[in-house]
């Protein structure tokens, strides 16, 4: 018999409306599993009795008829959205003991339809980072290994989230994307990870890195239950400015299996010189499968796709050196005294912030300086004009994009740490689309040499997520990507 913690959330619905087992039962296997698997140290709090009392209510309203399409499903919640009564800490020493008086409007979807929490998880501190090493709460392990037996980084800044779905230790996590946080960890842990066009979902709530990049989204084991999830999480929201008040569709409903006649484009940018020779051919095994399908693959330009990291690099340090401003020891989180006003604040933020946000914040101070604004922040929104400019011509002649997710699969502990550069890198593929603010998922589509997951990448035109997983749907049956991790954590090697 199938282990609850093995169902998919369509399966595991699928199995509580057949009175099968119930969401207590269910809840109950999960809680077990993450008590089993901290040696992984994805979770930061663990909500044990909270996960059981909303498991029994998911129970009472699918008896009482009155259950939401996603009653009964655990989820891990990256610990960037702030959850009332549970501490929120977006895993920095500076929000040491934050516990908010209010819930993120994500999340509140989430549990109006019906869905249970298990805890929050690993991010890399305040969203900054691509593998779940700059959290203050300790680096989070990937669940898989290389041939050779050593740890690799589960990707960031979601690896939590990836790591908690990849162990089994929930069935879907949430996530947040504002360079491929979601994406990239997706693709390092053999998982769908899903970013909504920007608006799509509200960020009211969830804690800020760079406001006009930053959405939240979905990471899960299959593309339908990415689209359960995102009907339950998007949504107009009049507390965010930035959400687009927009009917969400029937994404589950999308899922129709037939691409004949959509054109898929392929971006001749993408392909660098220095890509490793199995990502490439990744990308052509997808292209001809996409074609076997029925698709039309035609060749694109997005000209301006060279320029997009140290666009970003700039834009994104510079939003974050406002946002985290308000870190100051004074009103809530940590406080290191000081001989005066200015001195606590100086000693709050030196012990509170760590290296990388530390770096992004001198950054950012930097680019908007009097006397460098003009070179280099407005010259960068000059230029993400121009990227996303790119895309909307692209989309002219094609429906989707297809290209990789990561330019490798997950890199061992320590390797970029000491290479921010390096780091910034593993964003090459997805830094892009977060620009231009336009949808993309990540599908795990094979394995690399040493066994660990690599992913592609579907990119699509802005608030068309159906066709984004109608296509991501054809890709993944294609692959047919059944690899999991083997439980090493667990001391279960099969």
């Amino acid at each position: 018999m199938t282990k609850l913690t093995d169902l998919s959330m369509a399966d595991a619905l699928a199995g509580l409306d057949n009175k099968d087992f119930t969401s207590v039962e269910l809840t109950e296997a999960y809680v077990a599993a993450v008590e089993g698997g901290t040696s992984i140290n994805a979770y930061t709090t663990q909500t044990p009795e909270k996960a059981l009392e909303m498991a029994a209510a998911a129970d009472a309203s699918r008896a009482a008829g009155t259950a939401g399409p996603m009653a009964g499903i655990p989820l891990a919640i990256k610990d960037l959205y702030c959850t009332e009564g549970v501490l929120t800490t977006a895993s920095s020493h500076i929000l040491d003991g934050f516990t908010p008086a209010y819930e993120s409007t994500v999340t509140s979807n989430l549990w109006r339809d019906g869905a249970v929490m298990l805890g929050k998880v690993s991010l890399d501190e305040f969203a900054m980072g691509s593998s779940n090493e700059t959290s203050f709460y300790g680096a989070v392990e990937n669940p898989w290994r290389a041939g050779d037996g050593k740890s690799r980084v589960p990707g960031g800044s979601s690896g939590g989230s990836a790591a908690a779905v990849a162990a089994h230790m929930a069935v879907a996590a949430t996530g947040t994307d504002t360079g491929g946080s979601i994406r990239q960890p997706a693709s390092f842990c053999g998982l769908v990870g899903i970013k909504p066009t920007y608006g799509r979902c509200s960020r009211w709530g969830v804690i800020a890195f760079a406001s006009s990049l930053d959405q939240p989204g979905p990471i899960t084991r299959s593309v339908k239950d990415a689209a359960i999830m995102l009907g339950s999480m998007a949504g107009y929201d009049a507390k965010d400015s930035t959400s687009i008040d927009t009917p969400v569709p029937d994404y589950a409903a999308a899922l129709t299996g037939d691409i004949r006649g959509l054109k898929v484009g392929i971006p001749k940018e993408y392909r660098l010189d220095d890509a490793p020779a199995e990502i490439l051919a990744l990308w052509d095994q997808g292209v001809d499968w996409l074609k076997a399908a029925g698709a039309e693959i035609i060749d694109i330009s997005l000209p301006h796709t060279k320029y997009a990291l140290p666009t970003y690099y700039i834009v994104a340090p510079a939003e974050a050196s406002s946002n985290l401003a308000r870190y100051d020891g004074v009103k809530y989180g940590l406080r290191v005294p000081g001989d005066s006003l200015d001195s606590m604040y100086a000693n709050t933020r030196a012990e509170g912030f760590g290296d990388e946000v530390t770096r992004r914040i001198l950054i950012g101070t930097y680019v908007l300086s009097a006397g460098y604004y003009d070179a280099y922040y407005l010259k960068a929104q000059k230029l993400r004009t121009l990227i996303a400019q790119d895309f909307e011509n692209a989309y002219a002649s094609c429906d989707v994009i297809l290209t990789p997710t990561a330019p490798s699969a997950a890199f061992g502990p320590g390797e970029n740490a000491d290479d921010p550069i390096s780091m910034y890198l593993n964003d090459v593929f997805t830094v892009p689309a977060s620009l231009a603010g336009v949808p993309g998922i990540s599908i795990p589509a094979g394995l690399s040499g040493d066994g660990l997951p690599l992913g592609l990448q579907l990119l699509g035109k802005p608030f068309d997520e159906e066709t984004v997983l109608r296509v991501a749907g054809v890709l993944e049956e294609a692959a047919n990507f059944t690899a999991q991790p083997n439980n090493w954590w667990t001391g279960d090697k099969s």
